[in-house]
């Protein structure tokens, strides 16, 4: 809400009457300072907490230490007593001095030049400048001019002398504001006025560097960063100076105290206890991925948000750990009461804590997750560090919160868990956690598990229940199994603080409206793709708007930047920051662009299709790194791409679901890779990932270039005839679940509103067509 503002044209006696010219030229500007609520307002209080030392903890893990320059003349102070003619006998003195146009004088046309001369010498004299003073008056001058002989005197005309002095007066300050540079200081405050959106557009897709984004990226990944932990916080602080250099406006920390939980030395174990000729213990932990010497810490192989616990029970394989899986085993007399459920990744369930519920759920008292060659190891490919697949010690780190009940701070829901905030729910029943322990591991150890199934159960014939574990024969288990122990100790905080960095170019047309760009922070070990190569890109195109914000551009929207924390667990650090200021969202804020992953691979993959039109122009700019002599766009349409509708498990979820603003998730994708294993570091970027880091190149060329239409152009990008169309195929498909699962519920009314939604979308965008044209063609 805009602040009510005194008026600044208070009551005066007698105010001058302002010329044509003078009434026509001036417009008011306006000047909104934007600052949204629950943002890094708070500087001096944020920089309190921040200072203060983060004590190791104990059990050995070290956790949370339109293109239109705008003119005005509000400047000039209001005309008083000093305006005025001292007396009548004054005023009838300047008459007689001016030239009075008669009508059919043949000399009007000079008259008339004379008026408007004599218009402006009155105008200047009527301006009050703050010097004015102490010049001397007319009558001081006159005094001290020494007489001279009668026939030499001349009868000068005072008004029009001081008048004149006046003209010279003022070109003399405007020439010393132009030598002053005073004009453009102003100018750059301007804006976008005094760039062309082609100058603008060039010279950031020129400017981008590759070997920047390299050093970014191996500064970002020579330590491990979880959420909350002291590897993030630093890197936190690293972002915040790369902000404040690149001269964003209200740059700071924004602090949240969530749950986090971290695991314990000597805390985790899976080991076979029974029959004890086949006792063994699974080693866990993943070999060192750099040499003993190399300083980073190495992170401990856990899943978020797991249940802590210490259980017993038969061993049972459920292939990927879907309700169909477990079907078939129940199906086949498999009884999973009591049993220590074991499951591979990916597959025909990808969410790692849906395989955690359907497990728990099927009656297990606990679950193991593994991955399998087939899915991302040497049945793929040559793993690290000869390729760039999962090698056999490589472990999944990664979160079991259940993400489609609760997002964000499972213990926060649907408000900011910030630093003062007394509300918590509790974890026992907590619809956002897994009710049994979980832990992750590699196939290495988990072909030891396997190999002691053999003869229990049914022996496994359907290929897509085979895995790619080498020399076990496959068989599904049973309450006869051998008997495996499984613990997760683990150290829980139920208020660990976690930092977003934010800053911001201020918009001069619409500065409280916003185009938000994203990438998340924190990582389960080095993170190199993940999120490593989105955070160094992202850090590329920060200095770039920052070199732009040197020249004098300014957008016409805000555009802010966030860095956020605790992604990994369940979109934390962006969710608490959409909670803490939803009204705000909802309101102002046009766009959510975001980047996770930035680059794996070589195919270009985008979700949002609200965004297609703006995204095919900006891709129609973008040289292809493996051919130049095509841009990304025509590698996409003969691929036949097309914009996919958001999915969930990234920063973009509280933007989209709960603040509804538009949003958009983009990256260069590839094959499987080391996904949340210490493996996924910049030696496999700079090696398998994107060597010569030309993709990240064309991702920063793409994001920054996105930014400037969002931000700069009149119109909003967004194509709402792809949106109209997406959502009447998002009806036909509820359509088609409702027949098949034979409920009574009427659609017509839903589907009515999506034909009217296609209609309207397409007199709005012939709307937007005719606007942009009639501008066009007025130059």
């Amino acid at each position: 809400m805009v602040d009510e503002k005194p008026n600044k044209y208070e009551h005066h006696d007698s105010l001058p009457i302002p010329t044509y010219e003078e009434a026509t030229s001036s417009r008011p500007s306006s000047s909104h300072s934007y600052l949204g609520p629950e943002q890094v307002s708070h500087d001096a209080e944020r920089q309190g907490l921040l200072s203060r030392s983060r004590p190791p903890e104990p059990n050995g893990y070290e956790a949370p230490t339109v293109d239109s320059a705008r003119s005005s003349l509000d400047f000039l102070p209001s005309s008083g007593e000093s305006s005025r003619r001292a007396s009548a006998e004054a005023l009838q003195r300047e008459i007689q001095q001016m030239d009075v146009e008669e009508p059919g004088d043949p000399t009007s046309r000079a008259n008339r030049f004379s008026k408007r001369i004599t218009s402006l010498t009155h105008t200047l004299s009527s301006i009050n400048l703050p010097f004015r003073q102490y010049l001397p008056s007319s009558q001081y001058i006159r005094a001290r001019i020494p007489s001279i002989p009668q026939i030499l005197r001349f009868q000068p005309n005072w008004i029009i002398v001081g008048r004149i002095f006046a003209i010279f007066l003022v070109v003399g300050i405007i020439w010393l504001f132009f030598i002053s540079d005073l004009f453009a200081v102003r100018s750059r405050r301007m804006g976008t006025g005094m760039f062309r959106p082609d100058d603008l557009r060039n010279y950031v897709q020129s400017h981008i560097d590759a070997d920047n984004i390299r050093q970014n990226l191996q500064h970002a990944t020579q330590y491990d960063h979880i959420a909350g932990t002291e590897g993030s916080y630093f890197l936190a602080k690293w972002m915040e100076t790369s902000f404040i250099q690149s001269g964003l406006d209200n740059v700071g920390l924004e602090r949240f105290d969530v749950y986090l939980n971290y695991p314990k030395k000597g805390g985790r174990r899976v080991a076979i206890i029974d029959p004890p000729e086949l006792a063994w213990e699974a080693k866990i932990e993943e070999e060192l991925a750099y040499p003993p010497e190399f300083e980073a810490q190495q992170t401990m192989v856990f899943h978020g948000h797991s249940k802590a616990g210490n259980v017993t029970g038969p061993l049972v394989y459920a292939n990927y750990g879907s309700r169909e899986d477990f079907k078939r085993l129940r199906d086949a007399g498999i009884d999973l009461t009591g049993s220590i459920v074991l499951v591979r990744y990916y597959g025909t369930q990808g969410d790692r804590s849906l395989k955690v519920k359907a497990a728990e759920q099927a009656g297990a008292a606990g679950c193991i997750i593994y991955s399998d060659p087939a899915d991302d190891g040497f049945r793929k490919g040559d793993p690290f560090p000869k390729g760039r697949y999962m090698p056999a010690d490589g472990v999944q780190r990664g979160s079991v919160t259940m993400s489609s009940w609760v997002v964000g701070d499972v213990l926060s829901p649907g408000y900011a868990s910030t630093p003062g905030e007394r509300r918590r729910d509790s974890k026992e029943n907590n619809p956002g956690l897994v009710n049994i322990p979980s832990i992750p591991l590699a196939w290495r150890d988990a072909q030891k598990l396997l190999q002691a199934l053999k003869g229990h159960g049914r022996k496994i014939e359907d290929s897509e229940t085979i895995g790619g574990v080498p020399d076990v024969e496959w068989w599904t288990g049973d309450s006869g199994s051998p008997i495996v122990h499984l613990m997760n100790d683990q150290v829980e905080k139920d208020r660990e603080g976690i930092y977003n960095v934010l800053g911001q170019i201020t918009g001069l047309e619409q500065p409280e409206k916003s185009i938000i760009v994203g990438n998340h922070r924190d990582a389960w070990c080095f993170g190199g793709a993940d999120p490593g190569s989105g955070t160094a890109v992202m850090v590329e195109v920060v200095r770039i708007f920052g070199e732009l914000i040197k020249a004098g551009w300014r957008p016409l929207r805000t555009i802010e930047f966030a860095s956020w924390d605790g992604e990994e667990y369940n979109m934390i650090g962006s969710t608490e920051h959409v909670e803490g200021r939803i009204a705000d969202l909802r309101r102002d804020a046009f766009a959510y662009l975001n980047v996770d992953v930035a680059v794996t691979g070589t195919d270009f993959k985008a979700e949002g299709p609200i965004f297609e039109s703006a995204l095919y122009h900006v891709l129609g700019r973008i040289i292809d790194p493996a051919d130049g002599n095509r841009t990304v766009r025509q590698t996409w349409e003969e691929k036949k791409y097309s914009m996919a509708g958001l999915g969930s498990g990234s920063d973009f979820v509280a933007f989209l679901d709960l603040a509804g603003t538009s949003s958009l998730d983009m990256s260069f994708d590839g094959p499987p890779f080391p996904y949340h294993s210490c493996y996924d570091n910049f030696d496999w970027m700079d090696k398998f990932g994107d060597p010569g880091f030309q993709y990240h190149k064309a991702l920063a060329q793409i994001w920054a270039l996105l930014i400037l239409d969002m931000a700069d152009r009149p119109l909003l990008p967004f194509d709402f005839n792809v949106y109209a169309r997406e959502v009447g195929k998002y009806v036909r498909e509820l359509e088609k679940y409702m027949q098949e699962k034979k409920a009574p519920v009427d659609l017509a009314p839903l589907k009515d509103a999506a034909e009217k939604f296609v209609t309207n979308a397409r007199i709005f965008e012939d709307w937007g067509v005719a606007w942009t044209k009639a501008v066009t063609d007025s130059g």
